[in-house]
């Protein structure tokens, strides 16, 4: 049996232009046999339209965190307890201080606080933002609390530079999370 079959996977989208990377992952996820679901910030709706993640998973995207679609409790407690997996791609750099300091302030974010499945950050923002010791200091905090960070390579950058903060590929996040499954199989 694949990994991925019928995985519940969260998956928060952030305003970063590589959020086109976070609907490949979904397709791909999508056809692996995991059950997808997409929240997004106001932001990442600059970057990818709901209707194509709605596409892709042939569910609701969820952005508000009080108009609930599916669940009256709110979307933040049902869609947390359904999940086995929460992933945050792109990760920008505002949600990653958000995040270090317990901040709830979107979907997206209160997603953060009340999950309890294994979370994983796949970070994305231009090389001077990666480079900045708040961003650092933010990261160091994130993995104390347990987060899962999926790094960012190096590359072509929508900025014109060539530099680190590339968001890791969408085979490099499927790969690491096959691996996180398959490792929970064997236990």
């Amino acid at each position: 049996m694949d990994a991925f079959q019928n995985r519940e996977i969260l998956i928060g989208v952030t305003g970063g232009i590589a959020a086109y990377k976070t609907a490949d992952l979904v397709s791909k996820l999508v056809q692996a046999g995991a059950k997808v679901t997409v929240a997004m910030t106001e932001a990442a709706t600059k970057f990818v339209g709901p209707t194509t993640f709605e596409a892709l998973t042939n569910r609701p995207v969820y952005q508000n965190l009080f108009e609930p679609i599916e669940h009256p409790q709110g979307e933040h407690i049902g869609l947390a307890r359904r999940a086995d997996l929460y992933l945050i791609a792109p990760a920008t750099a505002d949600f990653l201080a958000k995040a270090a300091h317990g901040h709830a302030n979107d979907l997206v974010s209160t997603l953060m606080l009340t999950v309890t499945c294994p979370m994983f950050v796949a970070p994305a923002m231009n090389t001077e933002m990666w480079n900045k010791p708040s961003v650092k200091r933010n990261m160091r905090q994130l993995k104390e609390d347990g987060l899962n960070f999926i790094e960012p390579g190096s590359g072509w950058l929508s900025c014109g530079q060539i530099g680190a903060g590339r968001m890791a590929e969408p085979a490099e996040i499927l790969e690491r999370l096959r691996r996180h499954f398959e490792a929970l199989d064997h236990d």
